[in-house]
């Protein structure tokens, strides 16, 4: 009787292991999950904030798989950059000045900008090692925050990335990404925030089409300049 009390108890123990190890989900499943569903988001606009240092800047961003990407700032007002086709294009409207430049991902702050598409997630999961920040369950966005969300913060696989650690907030409910904290190799900051998603619209590709005022300064291959 004892020995046949004693096995129950051992497949019960066994079966409450097992339940418990099913309901335990890791990062780079998880992180996998977000990359999968951003691969079926036709093309999506949000708001974004971004800080870097003291700096902050504000606007709308729009997505059009697969490498289309727009930011329309309202801080500073009209400012704008503009990926298509692997061609970066900034205009400055503060120095009245239209940046252009063939990319492979060169700019801090245009990079970081496509991290939130599914390149850019595809990218993160080849190159970065994942892992929670502290844990697989939604925790505050940040103090005093009722948001939840799940953190998670990737490290460089080896030193040719431009990032050596990118911290990602994801909504466990929609699986879309709330922030990006992205740190450069000499230690500057990127925050970025998207709220207001608004997913699958059908934006035109004219809208990844941008025309610089006439009378502004072009400088092309302005990342290799001496």
């Amino acid at each position: 009787m004892k020995k046949r009390i004693l096995f129950i108890l051992t497949i019960f123990m066994l079966v409450c292991v097992s339940v418990h190890a099913q309901n335990i989900l890791t990062a780079g499943n998880f992180f996998k999950s977000v990359s999968e569903y951003y691969a079926t988001i036709k093309d999506y606009e949000a708001s974004f904030s971004i800080t870097v240092e003291e700096t902050q800047m504000n606007g709308k961003v729009s997505f059009k798989a697969p490498n289309l990407l727009r930011l329309d700032f309202d801080d500073p007002k009209d400012q704008v950059i503009v990926f298509s086709n692997n061609k970066l294009l900034m205009y400055l409207p503060l120095s009245n000045a239209t940046l252009i430049q063939e990319v492979d991902g060169s700019d801090d702050m245009a990079e970081a900008g496509t991290l939130a598409t599914p390149q850019g997630l595809y990218l993160m999961n080849r190159y970065y090692f994942i892992a929670y920040e502290n844990g697989q369950d939604p925790e505050p966005l940040e103090e005093e925050s009722t948001e939840m969300v799940v953190k998670l913060i990737l490290t460089r696989k080896t030193a040719a990335e431009g990032f050596t650690t990118i911290k990602v907030a994801i909504n466990p409910e929609t699986l879309l990404i709330r922030r990006i904290q992205a740190v450069t190799t000499d230690e500057r900051e990127f925050d970025f925030s998207f709220t207001k998603y608004i997913l699958d619209t059908n934006i035109p590709d004219v809208r990844f089409v941008y025309d610089s005022p006439s009378d502004s300064n072009n400088y092309y291959n302005f990342l290799y300049t001496e």
